[in-house]
């Protein structure tokens, strides 16, 4: 007797139910409960798929331990039950195994309700029911009619839209600065004459003349010799060309003097002399012309030449014929 209600003491027992009520085919949670101590052996009760006959057991849950603060252990499983009977049900005490001992918690009720009526008679039989006509759903058919008009939208816009890059750059590339249908050289001499004319250096604006100056080279040195001397800076250009003056020390010498006077003059507000703006603009005017490739005459040029030449040739009398007469 003493060590049973040391059990008593030391492990309680109890089960709940959310619903005691419930429809047919409806489900609820029993919750089986145990405290003990540490030390205690405690057996659960096993289950099949029946709680008890006409009552189901559709899924068990796994047995939860959590550890109290008064060092206690709580353990707690669910059983999700289901029936399909319209019965009110008597749940017995369910009884589990405390070290070696049998406790039960207390008694539960289950009470199944169908919703609506049967009626088992012959007299239930009724007529088969009209074929049902689905209304037709005009939103339904109007938003697809949209959806698709949206895509055709989409890509009428999208080709148009490809329609019209492809044609605007059709027109950029159509469209030719002309002074690149030009020979180099015209277009360097034509601007060094409109700068000497300008004589802007001669109103104090020797930062804007230094810049035109090597702008025109930097133009005439990216077309002449294919080099990208617009972006570089003026180191980078005399190492560019370099390799092609060789044999002409005298113009890389210059050009590298009339880059670094326009960067003083441009960056280090150096004021030049009027011996140096002459000496940068008259050596632009050497370097673009030393360096212009001999033009080749053209083949109807040459053949009139040779015509010309003929005719005179034929047309000059002979001297002696002359005498003779």
């Amino acid at each position: 007797m003493n060590h049973l209600f040391a059990i008593i003491l030391s492990v309680v027992v109890s089960a709940s139910i959310d619903s005691t009520a419930i429809w047919v085919g409806d489900q609820t949670q029993l919750h089986l409960q145990a405290t003990k101590e540490v030390n205690d052996t405690l057996l659960f009760p096993q289950y099949g798929t029946e709680l008890t006959d006409g009552i189901e057991i559709v899924r068990t849950s796994p047995i939860d331990t959590i550890l109290q603060k008064d060092g206690r252990l709580a353990l707690r499983q669910s059983l999700t039950l289901t029936s399909f009977a319209d019965s009110l049900f008597f749940i017995e005490p369910i009884a589990f195994v405390a070290n070696g001992d049998t406790l039960r918690t207390n008694p539960l009720s289950l009470n199944v309700i169908q919703p609506f009526e049967t009626d088992s008679t012959d007299q239930a039989i009724t007529d088969i029911k009209p074929i049902y006509k689905v209304p037709v759903w005009w939103w339904g058919i109007l938003r697809w009619i949209l959806l698709g008009l949206g895509i055709i939208g989409l890509c009428a816009g999208g080709y148009f839209l490809y329609r019209y890059i492809v044609s605007h750059k059709k027109e950029q590339q159509e469209t030719v600065n002309p002074e690149l249908l030009r020979p180099a050289d015209e277009v360097a001499l034509e601007k060094l004459d409109k700068i000497k004319a300008e004589k802007i250096w001669q109103q104090g604006q020797l930062k804007e003349y230094h810049t035109q100056l090597t702008d025109v080279l930097r133009e005439y040195i990216a077309r002449r010799y294919e080099i990208g001397s617009q972006e570089m800076t003026s180191e980078e250009i005399i190492s560019a060309v370099s390799p092609l003056f060789t044999e002409h020390k005298d113009l890389l010498s210059g050009l590298q003097s009339v880059l670094r006077l326009a960067d003083l003059v441009k960056f280090a507000k150096w004021h030049a002399t009027a011996e140096e703006n002459e000496t940068g603009l008259s050596f632009s005017y050497r370097f673009v012309r030393e360096t212009t490739p001999a033009k080749e005459p053209a083949p109807n040029e040459s053949l009139q030449d040779t015509t010309e030449q003929t005719i005179t040739e034929n047309t000059i009398p002979d001297e002696n014929s002359t005498n003779k007469r």
